[in-house]
């Protein structure tokens, strides 16, 4: 199936485009080049290629999530302006 100019403005409308008799033109051309290189990829056989979801292997790079000790409370507490009940004290800011 060739590829048309009014297929070219059906699009563009559909998109709400407004395309110029050169632009759809230029378009035309273009997108029957994109729909031709499609077309030779799905000539190709693909039949004893596992499906994947990258090309590349992927690893995690994050480091394992182990259970540490974490500060005293009041290590941390101790640089805090203001605490009140082991916890900092901020200003209000919602009235």
């Amino acid at each position: 199936m060739a590829l048309t100019e009014k297929d070219v403005e059906y699009v563009a409308r559909l998109a709400r485009l407004e395309v110029s008799p050169e632009e759809a033109t230029l378009y035309t051309q273009q997108l029957g080049k994109i729909l031709g290189h499609a077309q030779e990829l799905n000539a190709v056989d693909t039949a004893k290629v596992e499906p994947t979801l990258h090309v590349l292997e992927l690893k995690n790079v994050l480091r394992p999530d182990d259970i540490q000790p974490s500060m005293p409370r009041e290590e941390i507490l101790s640089n805090a302006p203001d605490k009140s009940k082991g916890c900092f004290k901020v200003p209000k800011i919602i009235e």
